[in-house]
């Protein structure tokens, strides 16, 4: 016997429910519905990046507002920030170790690593400015290429250097200095120590390539002095 036979004939066929046309009217407010809000959520996002990228470029802006012949402003460090390196040259303290370590480390493989400036006063880099730019007579946005203007170099921090090479003295403040032993090792550890090439070729701020001068940024306070460099670095 066939227990389905117990079962009436409209109980055992599924019915098949139709799709009104309220049905349809509800599927369609519904996927409207969602429609609607996919696109806000995605207009808001798109508005959030907008923003940013709108900060980013309004910062630009203004770090370029504050240049002078391509060069950002910096302060002077103070008296207590500073410790003497070696004769005439003064650093920013927070250096010192970093540099005196990369220089022992160089030192094991036979490179002599040589700093040759350090601290620069404003009045020091206002001679060094206007008196070369007088010897060389030259314009100030040529000088602007190969110096500063005071109150606008590096320097002034304490946290920038110029690096030489002690075995190829002929090198020191020229560009075949990229092609020593302390160059090529500096290019390649310098980073560990916290240094960073200030001014390479073709760089963003339009200044002549410096394979000298390098800058340390191994605490808060010297990313603080770099931020608008690093920031026309990152985004210009």
């Amino acid at each position: 016997m066939n227990y389905q036979d117990d079962i009436p004939l409209a109980k055992r066929i599924k019915t098949i429910k139709t799709i009104t046309p309220k049905s349809f009217l509800r599927i369609g407010v519904l996927f409207l519905g969602l429609g609607i809000s996919l696109t806000l959520v995605l207009n808001k996002s798109v508005l959030r990046q907008t923003i940013s990228l709108d900060d980013s470029l309004n910062s630009i802006q203004s770090t370029q507002n504050k240049s002078l012949l391509g060069h950002l402003p910096y302060p002077e460090a103070s008296e207590e920030e500073l410790i003497l390196f070696s004769p005439g040259i003064y650093v920013h303290k927070d250096i010192y170790d970093n540099f005196k370590e990369m220089q022992f480390k160089a030192s094991q493989r036979g490179i002599s690593l040589q700093l040759l400036s350090g601290y620069r006063s404003i009045d020091l880099q206002r001679d060094i400015f206007y008196e070369n730019k007088s010897i060389r007579n030259q314009t100030a946005i040529e000088r602007s290429r190969d110096s500063a203007p005071p109150g606008y170099s590096e320097h002034s921090t304490g946290y920038a250097i110029d690096v030489g090479d002690g075995n190829y003295p002929n090198t020191h403040f020229e560009v075949e200095f990229e092609q020593t032993p302390a160059f090529k090792w500096m290019k390649r550890f310098a980073s560990k120590y916290h240094f960073v090439l200030s001014f390479p070729p073709n760089n963003k701020q339009g200044v002549t390539y410096e394979p000298w001068h390098w800058r340390f940024e191994g605490t808060v306070n010297a990313l603080r002095e770099f931020e608008d460099a690093n920031r026309i670095t990152k985004f210009k």
